[in-house]
């Protein structure tokens, strides 16, 4: 128990390591792509944490695999570069031993993952998409970044506002630039452009649309290139604003299905996701196995000399999944079963790379015995 005691901290220490650093290196790059869209003014910086912590799960369930991997390569290759192995061989830990007490603390982290790839990866995606549904039903206007030119959804219009009051209800020195159609012109033809001195939103409390009041301003109507421009000076003018138009990926909508629902459906497409679920936490096992004799380290050759080839085994094995997973989404493959066609050679491999001879338990011998036939005895002649 003392040494299960030992090892398990060993590798749940290297495991939380090498997690959060690949968590950090995972998450910062896609707060950084948030934060762009939100200086572009396609996203409020006010959800970017909320986003963050939703999409927390997903990430989590493809990272803590491979920390759990890397983590048993550098807790064992430490154990093997220190001797600290060598003394537990030869006070007779076997290597089935090790296997074993491994496979135990690989259970406590495929529980985990299972609970990120069942319930709380689609909790979270069904929640973000609700986030930025919510976010997108915003009109375009809310999003506005002073002194930058902004494009509406479907690139219909072009608004443009100088500075923006602390409220950020009132546009100052509004430019406005339209796509129409009149007296048979193309709408690429037909422009319109508006320019003010102030824009105020409103909304109508009847109908709830939203429209944009301008004030003290000139509207220009005509196709570019002609003579006929129709100018037209207002105290006040109102634009009706679109309504954004809603879109949801179809990938998104199908990870974020519930375990329940994808169980009970019989489309191949929403089946693959079921099975690539259940194949995380089976992930984690046969990564164990593989890392156990991988972690086999010659003192000569350094802690790192198989964290290199042992990495390239495990994209491949990710890499492997994904791609059956994205043939059967695409039809290239009819069942949905064929995933776990995916482990058996990587199982199959960590069994060979351990060795039948290395599982059987070591036979305790007596200190003073030598292997002679004198029971360990030498007759010395002077």
């Amino acid at each position: 128990m003392i040494i299960f005691r030992y090892l398990c901290r060993e590798l749940l220490g290297a495991t939380l390591a090498v997690s959060a650093v690949l968590l950090l290196m995972v998450m910062s790059g896609r707060f950084v792509k948030y934060l762009a869209e939100a200086a572009a003014g396609d996203l409020s910086a006010g959800i970017l944490f909320s986003l963050m912590g939703f999409k927390l799960p997903g990430f989590l369930e493809l990272v803590i695999p491979l920390g759990f991997f890397v983590g048993i390569l550098l807790a064992y290759g430490r154990l093997y570069i220190e001797s600290e192995m060598t003394v537990l061989h030869a006070c007779g830990f076997s290597e089935r031993q090790l296997l074993r007490y491994t496979l135990l603390v690989a259970l406590l982290v495929a529980a985990l993952v299972a609970a990120m790839s069942l319930y709380l990866t689609p909790t979270g995606i069904e929640r973000t998409s609700h986030l930025l549904t919510a976010d997108k039903s915003r009109n375009e206007f809310d999003h506005l970044v002073p002194k930058k030119f902004v494009s509406t959804e479907g690139d219909r219009a072009v608004y443009y506002a100088e500075a923006l009051s602390e409220d950020r209800s009132t546009m100052h020195n509004v430019f406005l630039a339209e796509l129409g159609s009149s007296r048979g012109e193309t709408e690429t033809d037909h422009q319109i452009v508006t320019v003010a001195r102030e824009g105020v939103q409103q909304i109508d409390p009847e109908t709830g649309l939203r429209y944009l009041v301008l004030r003290d301003g000139y509207r220009y109507e005509g196709v570019p290139g002609q003579s006929d421009y129709r100018q037209m000076a207002f105290s006040s003018y109102e634009v009706l604003l679109e309504i954004p138009r809603l879109r949801s990926k179809a990938s998104d909508k199908l990870q974020s299905m519930t375990t329940a629902e994808l169980w009970k459906s019989s489309d191949p497409r929403e089946r693959v996701n079921l099975h690539y679920r259940f194949s995380l936490p089976v992930l984690v096992l046969v990564v164990a196995i593989l890392a156990v004799p991988l972690s086999r380290t010659n003192p000569r050759q350094g802690r790192y000399a198989k964290m290199i080839p042992a990495i390239l085994l495990y994209i491949i094995y990710i890499v492997a999944l994904q791609g059956v997973r994205g043939a059967i989404e695409d039809g290239k493959i009819e069942h949905a079963w064929t995933i776990w066609l995916v482990h058996p050679p990587f199982l199959i491999l960590g069994l060979l790379l351990l060795g039948g001879g290395n599982l059987r338990k070591p036979r305790n011998r007596p200190v003073g015995d030598s292997g002679d036939s004198n029971g360990g005895r030498s007759d010395v002649t002077a």
